[in-house]
C-alpha cells in the first residue's frame, strides 16, 4: 500500500474530537510512509487532514472540480493538486490515485463517496480496502444499520465484512494491511445479493 484516499467533512462539525481525529489521520498516514489522496479543499476536517500530513513530512495529493476551486476552496499548499472538470471525474481520479480509502466523520458527500468506492469494489472494479475510522462512535448507527441489511438478506455477509472499522486511523490501516478481497465479484454466482 502506497496511499490512503481519506473521504471527510468539509466542515469541522460540532465537537473538536472530529478536527483532532483528522490532524491524527493525516499525521498517521504521513508517518506510515503513504501518501494522503483527498478531496483537495483547504476548508473543514479536509484541510485539516492535508495540513496534518504535510506537517508530519507527508506527501499530500488534492483532486478538486473546478466549480470549487472558483469558489476559493483549493488547497494552496499540497505536493499535487488536479483540477478536474466534474465531481465524476474527482471520485474516478481518487480511486485511481490510492490504494484504500477511509472515511472519516462527514455529510452526505462523505457518504456517498465512501459507499460508491465499496460497491465498485463488492462488483470487483478494483481490490483495494476501504472503511471507517468510528471516532468516538460517529459511525455506530451506520454500522448498526449495514448489519441489519444482511440480516435482512439485502447484502451477503462476504459484502459486508469488505468494509472494515476501527477506533482509530492506526487501527483501520493495520486492518488495510490484513485485508483479504472477496474471491469472487458480487455478481458472479447465479443467487447472488
Amino acid at each position: 500500500m502506497k496511499s490512503i484516499c481519506v473521504f471527510c467533512g468539509s466542515s469541522f462539525g460540532a465537537r473538536a474530537l472530529y478536527t483532532d481525529a483528522a490532524r491524527a489521520t493525516g499525521r498517521v498516514i504521513a508517518e506510515a510512509g503513504l501518501t494522503v489522496v483527498y478531496g483537495g479543499a483547504s476548508v473543514g476536517l479536509m484541510g485539516v487532514v492535508a495540513d496534518a500530513a504535510l506537517s508530519a513530512g507527508g506527501t499530500v495529493i488534492g483532486v478538486l472540480p473546478k466549480v470549487l476551486e472558483e469558489k476559493e476552496l483549493a488547497h494552496k499548499g499540497l505536493t499535487e493538486l488536479h483540477i478536474v472538470d466534474s465531481m465524476h471525474e474527482r471520485k474516478a481520479l481518487m480511486a485511481d490515485l490510492s490504494d484504500g480509502f477511509a472515511a472519516l466523520p462527514g455529510g452526505a458527500g462523505t457518504m456517498e463517496e465512501i459507499f460508491e468506492i465499496w460497491t465498485w469494489g463488492q462488483l470487483g472494479l478494483h481490490r483495494k480496502p476501504c472503511g471507517f475510522v468510528n471516532i468516538d462512535g460517529f459511525y455506530d448507527g451506520l454500522i448498526g444499520f449495514l448489519d441489519h441489511q444482511t440480516r435482512e438478506g439485502f447484502m451477503k455477509p462476504v459484502m459486508r465484512d469488505m468494509v472494515k472499522v476501527a477506533p482509530t486511523p492506526e487501527d483501520l490501516i493495520a486492518q488495510f494491511n490484513r485485508y483479504e478481497p472477496p474471491a469472487t465479484p458480487k455478481w458472479i454466482g447465479k443467487d447472488e445479493t
